[in-house]
């Protein structure tokens, strides 16, 4: 059966169809959905029955693992996580806010693989938005303020024991292993506009969130920047929703997208398992 892929017909996004992911992929199978992936920034591949093994090999199919920090695997597994969430929780939702995944961190991962196991019946999807059109469609006006700016990225508004998952969110219900720490308050560097490192195009990188700050630039005037970028960024003429099935695996490119989760199935338990596909050494 070949592999059929079908646009969203929104900013990104494409479903894949006629692939089987829980059987090795030839270097010819995994070139051409790389291409996709590279093209569309996020692949859907509904109707999958995939173990962990066969996560992990999918994943490694398209690079290294990343480094998940403050997170704890799932057992027996070094480089799963669950994204959970039980059906009486009550602790605030998972990533509600839009970033890109670990962009605080010297290397942050490529992409990232998420599989629904426990989906529940409406609620739940998840948001994209598609970086490269952000600043493509940005006017110039607000593209001069952040030309050749690099952001200060750090996790220590999530993971720092002050954070939002930090100490205050152990006493809560969660379901997820979130392990905060102090090492959360390390800074890094990245430009705010960049090359995808294998298309080259230009694109926004990462959003207010784990970006704290702005280089050289004072926080009474880093912040109100940071704030417009954000609402630039996240409009929704570069968004596409995704709406998640039981056995479906998702994996976007963390280089190009943001992504943020939503609510909505209160009173129904939810279960995906995740990895992050590591960037190769530049």
């Amino acid at each position: 059966m070949a592999l059929t892929i079908t646009p969203s017909e929104q900013a990104c996004g494409a479903t894949v169809t006629g692939v089987d992911l829980a059987q090795p992929l030839s270097d010819d199978l995994v070139a051409e959905i790389r291409a996709a992936w590279l093209d569309h920034h996020v692949l859907a591949f509904p109707g999958q029955k995939l173990t962990d093994d066969d996560l992990e090999r999918f994943t490694l199919a398209f690079g290294p693992f990343g480094e998940d920090p403050f997170i704890a695997p799932i057992p027996g597994r070094e480089h799963i996580i669950a994204v959970k969430r039980e059906a009486d929780e009550t602790a605030p939702l998972f990533a509600e806010n839009w970033h890109t995944d670990w962009s605080f961190q010297d290397q942050p991962p490529a992409g990232t693989c998420l599989y629904g196991i426990t989906i529940p019946p409406a609620g739940g999807d998840t948001l994209y938005a598609n970086q490269h059109a952000a600043l493509d469609a940005m006017p110039a006006e607000l593209r001069a303020k952040i030309e050749s700016r690099q952001a200060i990225h750090s996790a220590k508004n999530a993971y720092a024991p002050t954070g939002s998952y930090g100490d205050a969110d152990q006493r809560t219900d969660r379901s997820m292993d979130i392990r905060p720490s102090e090492e959360a308050e390390a800074t890094r560097l990245h430009p705010i506009i960049r090359r995808h490192p294998e298309t080259g195009r230009e694109g926004l990188y990462s959003c207010l969130g784990y970006i704290v700050g702005i280089e050289d630039m004072a926080q009474e005037e880093a912040l109100p920047l940071l704030m417009e970028l954000h609402q630039w960024q996240t409009r929704d003429a570069f968004v596409y929703r995704h709406r998640w099935e039981q056995g479906m695996l998702a994996m976007w490119d963390n280089r190009s997208v943001l992504h943020r989760a939503t609510g909505g199935y209160e009173g129904h338990a939810r279960l995906l398992h995740r990895t992050t596909i590591g960037a190769y050494p530049a």
